[in-house]
């Protein structure tokens, strides 16, 4: 079984169920989940998990986003992309400065109204599902943030921008909130995510050379592992004799580690709540430990089992 995450570039046409499904016939593996649903006409980045690495999902789901979307002022959609039926046409009378204007409001923390095109439940059944039965339901605004908005070209009314945002952002819904505040409505012309959070567009595969990869046996060289997820936290390694510990899920003794700690960290006192990533003896992941200082104890805060098995297909 792999375990880790695979940086795959969702093309057009797929939904991002579709991905995983396929990934699941060329990983040979149903152990697989997907990091936050990407439109099927959107194209870009979508960190797939694999094995263990599924329980990255909701930490890859919670980090920043980057899109590039274009949209066009004058139309509104029930969609609000341009897939949807057409409800109101109307002139745009607004300067380019108008627009900027409109466009820059929204950077920041703000309150977005979910689409009802959206897979959001309300009382257990999905938007877009009542949606698709002429239904609408009252859905609650959500807290959203901007983080970064650029305006990429103006060709009135075709706008492209950059957007850094937060999760549960829904850009349809901010191309279509901008469209309201100047007036005359706007549609989602195209969406691409560039970036969730260290996976960017450019490192990106596509599921036809991920095939071939594994055909080569060569997959396992592009999946990015779990622990690289936690390169910024120290490592510590446990003894041989400190083995059943780990395995079993127990806390862990200073005496049941090695010293593996950077010649600068060394004889830095550990803080209390610091967190580590943890290593067998045969160094294998196994998971993240937080240090308690009370009890001079590290705890186990989130454990990947199974890691070991990641090569097997060339082994």
């Amino acid at each position: 079984m792999y375990h880790g995450i695979i940086n795959v570039y969702k093309e057009a046409g797929y939904t991002s169920h579709d991905v995983v499904a396929k990934l699941r016939g060329i990983c040979g593996q149903k152990k697989i989940g997907h990091t936050g649903t990407l439109d099927p006409d959107a194209v870009g980045v979508l960190p797939v998990c694999l094995g263990s690495g599924t329980k990255l999902c909701d930490m890859l789901t919670d980090k920043q986003k980057e899109y590039v979307a274009g949209f066009r002022l004058g139309v509104v959609t029930d969609t609000q992309d341009l897939s949807g039926k057409v409800l109101k046409r109307k002139p745009v009378e607004s300067s380019r400065e108008e627009v900027e204007k409109a466009v820059f409001s929204f950077l920041g923390e703000s309150m977005q109204v979910p689409p009802m095109y959206s897979a959001l439940k309300v009382n257990g059944k999905k938007l877009y599902e009542l949606a698709r039965q002429g239904k609408e339901v009252e859905r609650p605004a959500r807290p959203v943030t901007i983080y970064e908005l650029e305006i990429l070209s103006a060709d009135p009314p075709e706008y492209r921008i950059r957007v850094v945002c937060s999760k549960g952002t829904y850009i349809r819904t901010l191309c279509h909130d901008i469209g309201q505040l100047l007036g005359c409505g706007a549609v989602m012309t195209s969406l691409k995510r560039t970036r969730v959070g260290r996976f960017c567009i450019e490192d990106a595969y596509c599921l036809s050379q991920l095939q071939k990869w594994k055909d080569e046996g060569k997959l396992w060289e592009h999946i990015c592992p779990v622990d690289g997820m936690f390169e910024e936290l120290p490592l510590l390694m446990v003894k041989k004799d400190g083995w059943k510990m780990l395995v079993n899920g127990n806390p862990l003794k200073m005496e049941d580690l090695l010293q593996t700690r950077e010649k600068e960290e060394r004889g830095r006192e550990i803080a209390d709540q610091e967190e580590f990533r943890v290593y067998s003896h045969t160094n294998t992941f196994f998971g993240i430990y937080r240090y308690e200082t009370k009890r001079g104890l590290f705890w186990p805060v989130k454990i990947f089992p199974g890691i070991e098995d990641n090569h097997a297909d060339h082994t």
